[in-house]
């Protein structure tokens, strides 16, 4: 396909079907004119949220009609081995279904937008490495990465699809087996419930292989703080732009609302796309009620050149 991108992550080679603008409402169009006429002639930060990533199959936590849950905390998770043997079992269910899926339009979008040199910056919520599949560079994973673990004693770090292989030895014929009990619902996190209580029971926890310490997936539970470093990295995005655009985002948690505050308080405009109310429509300059995907694509191809492009910091692809 003309638009195909190499991906960069586990998902490999990506093709994203191009969204046409007859796929776009009269209304839709209009409203992304209006957009484009804020953001154009502005190199922009740009903040996405799991909204993103529903187009790929990935369920988000709170946009409508997500079902209602109750992530684990930080606080439980450490506290006992039975909360970390049902994490972990409901987690290697989970990261059997997130791990095959890829980027979409959207993301696509975004990372066309960066080699146009349209962005200071990419800092996301989301966990599922999508962005750096679909091309994206300069990337803040605000939020931590589903495809890496890490080991609370002594900090090493292995990818997450060793630890698979180690649990499906551990554990021969889980997945298959709660597949068969049933699946209730899966969580952008890899995180899945399962029906059969009896599974997580006798599911067997795996440990660091090189110092025996306790596994944790090196993303951002409920109950920690996002790492300082990040958190720098994204404000400077910020601060080096002229506009903040938030897509898939209901910026209901502090980790993104406050570059949202942030922007509105240096008086940049700020932009929010997404399905449902956010925290942060009072603060927007203007908010958009439309898919994220056909919207970001609409605006990666409506946004005229920049003179400049050498303004992108913070680069790492860590």
């Amino acid at each position: 396909m003309a638009n195909a991108r190499p991906g960069v992550g586990m998902t490999g080679f990506a093709s994203m079907a191009p969204v046409s603008d007859d796929a776009l409402a009269p209304d839709e169009v209009a409203a992304l004119r209006e957009a484009s006429a804020v953001l154009a002639g502005r190199r922009l930060a740009m903040l996405t949220g799991a909204g993103l990533s529903t187009d790929s199959g990935i369920p988000d936590y709170r946009g409508p009609g997500s079902a209602p849950r109750k992530p684990m905390t930080y606080q439980e998770f450490i506290g006992s081995m039975e909360n970390r043997r049902r994490y972990w079992a409901r987690n290697h269910l989970g990261w059997s279904h997130l791990r095959h899926a890829d980027p979409n339009a959207g993301h696509a979008a975004v990372a066309l937008m960066e080699q146009r040199g349209l962005l200071t910056g990419l800092v996301t919520q989301n966990v599922d490495r999508l962005h750096e599949d679909a091309g994206s560079v300069n990337v803040v994973d605000l939020h931590g990465r589903f495809d890496q673990v890490i080991c609370l004693d002594q900090g090493h770090t292995f990818s997450r699809k060793l630890l698979a292989a180690i649990l499906e030895e551990l554990n021969p014929g889980f997945v298959e087996a709660a597949l068969e009990a049933g699946v209730v619902e899966m969580a952008p996190d890899a995180d899945a419930t399962i029906e059969d209580p009896e599974l997580i029971t006798s599911f067997v926890v795996a440990v660091c292989p090189i110092c025996g310490g306790t596994l944790k997936p090196d993303f951002v539970y409920f109950g920690e703080n996002v790492p300082k470093d990040r958190v720098d990295r994204a404000y400077a995005m910020v601060d080096s732009a002229d506009a903040l655009l938030v897509a898939g985002s209901s910026l209901t948690v502090m980790s993104g609302l406050r570059f949202v505050r942030h922007a509105s308080k240096a008086g940049k405009p700020v932009v929010i796309i997404n399905r449902g109310t956010t925290r942060g429509d009072g603060l927007a300059t203007l908010k958009l009620d439309l898919g994220v995907s056909g919207a970001l694509e609409y605006l990666s191809r409506d946004l005229p050149d920049l003179p400049d492009t050498g303004r992108a910091i913070g680069i790492s692809t860590g």
